[in-house]
């Protein structure tokens, strides 16, 4: 039986939660998008209530008002080093800690952010843990509009069916004024493989699979928080 998304919720919040408390007095973080990463947007609030003095780098233009509504400082994405980046993610492979990001459409300047940060950590609950990526997620592919016919059809040659996303009945354009090719690639086997070739098409600006990004990854659920470190390669 699925949980009702009170629950789910709940999940997202503790999750969160534990990520918060990781953030030290004085860091710049890189603030994420989607709705467990707006958990942890309230939960830096509370902790800048008891006195925590931080600012953030947000991932969209919706995390940048939200944040701004929590009285949460901003600074500019401008080379300056971001100590600890808190962000969710669409599925978290176990072991590797391997992503699938951008069901919210971000995940260019997700990515980006989480590059520039000393330290990752993905939360999330416990339904986007998997065993390979691609098990539930589309992989979303972020393009030039100009570039769409051609980018698909190469998508396609890849074993992806890709189709551009839309809300309501219009292509959804990112903050960066792409947009977004949902690919249903099933399971990805070798994603360390699928990534270049995507990069590499013409039109494409990058794909949602983040792959070596997260030292850790918070995950909650009905057994409690847990915390997964990526396992080491020989």
């Amino acid at each position: 039986m699925a949980e009702p998304q009170a629950t789910i919720d709940e999940f997202k919040r503790a999750a969160a939660e534990r990520a918060v408390a990781a953030v030290a007095d004085g860091m710049t973080v890189g603030l994420g998008s989607g709705t467990t990463a707006e958990f942890a947007l309230a939960a830096l609030a509370t902790r800048m209530a008891g006195g925590l003095r931080i600012v953030g780098v947000p991932t969209s233009e919706r995390t940048a008002s939200l944040a701004r509504r929590y009285s949460i400082p901003l600074v500019p994405f401008d080379g300056r080093p971001i100590d600890l980046a808190i962000d969710g993610a669409d599925e978290i492979a176990r072991g590797t800690l391997n992503l699938i990001k951008g069901g919210g459409g971000s995940l260019v300047r997700e990515k980006l952010i989480a590059r520039a940060s000393r330290r990752f950590i993905v939360i999330a609950d416990e339904r986007k843990l998997v065993d390979q990526l691609g098990a539930y997620a589309p992989l979303p592919v972020a393009l030039l509009s100009f570039a769409r016919a051609c980018v698909l059809q190469e998508l396609a040659a890849l074993g992806a069916a890709g189709t551009i996303r839309q809300v309501g009945g219009r292509d959804f354009v990112t903050d960066d004024g792409l947009v977004i090719a949902d690919c249903a690639y099933g399971v990805i086997a070798d994603p360390a493989a699928l990534a270049p070739r995507i990069a590499a098409i013409p039109g494409v600006v990058d794909s949602g699979l983040f792959l070596g990004l997260a030292a850790e990854a918070i995950v909650a659920g009905a057994t409690g928080v847990h915390v997964y470190t990526a396992a080491r390669r020989p």
